[in-house]
């Protein structure tokens, strides 16, 4: 095993005594990093020591087995031994651990600039609660981000995260950020993965926080192994919770538009077969839009569940959005509703089987019996959906 240089610790940059106000925590995650960790001590180090900035340094150990631990004392950080493994829960466990007013955290590896803090602190300092590092303003060194994570993922999740949350932030996964201890400990943090860099963003903006960003070079890491990231893996984890966290996007505006393709359709075929050029569209295309009606309407009705599912555990605050819901979507119209839709597809399915009965349960006409039973079946799931819909929002808003 090859071990960095190693730095011997000096009084007046080791740990602070607890008595000792401290304004920044500069915190890392650390599993098997016994090649790159002395560097990035040194430099965390050497920060507090040439900025005048009161502060300490926090190895949120994963359960190394490299030494990783020893050579963290030895150069005068304080290490919490984290046993849940993954990039989240370790920045977790030190987040709460640390003694700082502020917490600025990056990777083990040497890829970010520890001696390069000071614009984090004066953008806390100015009242911001997150501040971002952005490695595409402040550049990335050659072979410092495989081509894939630079082009496409990462570009592609910011992009969704900006466009989900309308968030000012270019940069969701930069490993270097800082921020106010007590304003992240508010937002009930919780993912254990490598989503956490998403999670702190996102419930960051949907609290409201004041948020900046800062231009952060990325180095090629020092490490010779290959780091803990899985892109596809990693990257689908990230998505994931974009998606949780934005039930307009998820569930609303597709369920808005699959509903409306589909009551299109309805309109145009229910009244009998309509060609286009060498296209007929007939019964089968009518089947596919009542479907679409009914994939729409489950999308909508889960986009109202989630929203206020959400306010109810504290996911994101309530708005006036929510408030609209819980007037609009009670229970007693939910069920007029569902029982009006109920009782028109019951009596379009007698209407049929009236039909059917009349030529002695022999050969029909298969087109103008279709025209019949399609809508039957779609009042009747609507009325349903309906039903169901309302008595969950009634077990969310029961308070």
């Amino acid at each position: 095993m090859t071990v960095a240089r190693i730095y011997p610790a000096k009084a007046e940059i080791g740990p602070v005594a607890p008595a000792q106000p401290v304004e920044l925590s500069i915190l890392m995650p650390c599993l098997n990093e016994a090649e790159t960790l002395a560097l990035c001590i040194e430099k965390a180090n050497r920060f507090l020591a040439t900025s005048g900035v009161i502060g300490e340094v926090i190895i949120a150990d994963n359960g190394s087995t490299d030494g990783s631990q020893a050579i963290a004392r030895g150069l005068g950080a304080r290490v919490i031994d984290v046993p849940v493994r993954g990039y989240g829960a370790a920045l977790l466990a030190g987040i709460k651990g640390a003694r700082g007013t502020y917490v600025a955290m990056a990777d083990s590896d040497d890829s970010y600039d520890f001696l390069g803090l000071m614009p984090f602190v004066l953008k806390l300092r100015d009242g911001n609660d997150l501040v971002m590092g952005n490695r595409f303003q402040g550049g990335i060194a050659k072979g410092a981000m495989p081509p894939l994570h630079r082009y496409l993922g990462n570009p592609v999740l910011s992009f969704f995260g900006r466009l989900f949350y309308d968030a000012p932030i270019g940069d969701f996964h930069c490993g270097l950020r800082a921020f106010r201890r007590d304003s992240m400990l508010k937002l009930g943090l919780r993912t254990t993965g490598m989503e956490f860099a998403s999670e702190m963003v996102v419930k960051s903006t949907l609290a409201g926080l004041r948020m900046a960003e800062v231009p952060t070079t990325l180095r090629p890491d020092g490490r010779s192994r290959p780091p803990h990231l899985r892109s596809w893996r990693d990257g689908w984890r990230h998505l994931k919770f974009l998606l949780t966290f934005a039930p307009n996007w998820l569930f609303f505006y597709p369920g808005s538009t699959i509903m409306l393709l589909g009551l299109i359709g309805l309109a145009v075929l229910l009244p009998g077969t309509v060609t286009l050029g060498s296209i007929t569209l007939g019964v089968h295309t009518l089947l596919f839009s009542a479907a679409a009606v009914i994939i729409g309407a489950q999308l909508l009705g889960f986009a109202v569940v989630a929203r206020l599912f959400g306010v109810r555990e504290g996911l994101w605050p309530n708005s006036a959005r929510t408030d609209w819901i819980r007037e609009v979507v009670t229970i007693d119209r939910t069920c007029i509703a569902g029982a009006i839709m109920l009782v028109g597809g019951i009596s379009l399915a007698i209407t049929a089987v009236a039909g059917w009965a009349g030529s002695d349960f022999g050969g029909m006409d298969v087109d103008a019996l279709m025209r019949i039973a399609i809508p039957s079946v779609l009042l009747c799931a609507l009325g349903v959906q309906a039903l169901v819909t309302g008595f969950f929002v009634a077990l969310l808003t029961n308070d």
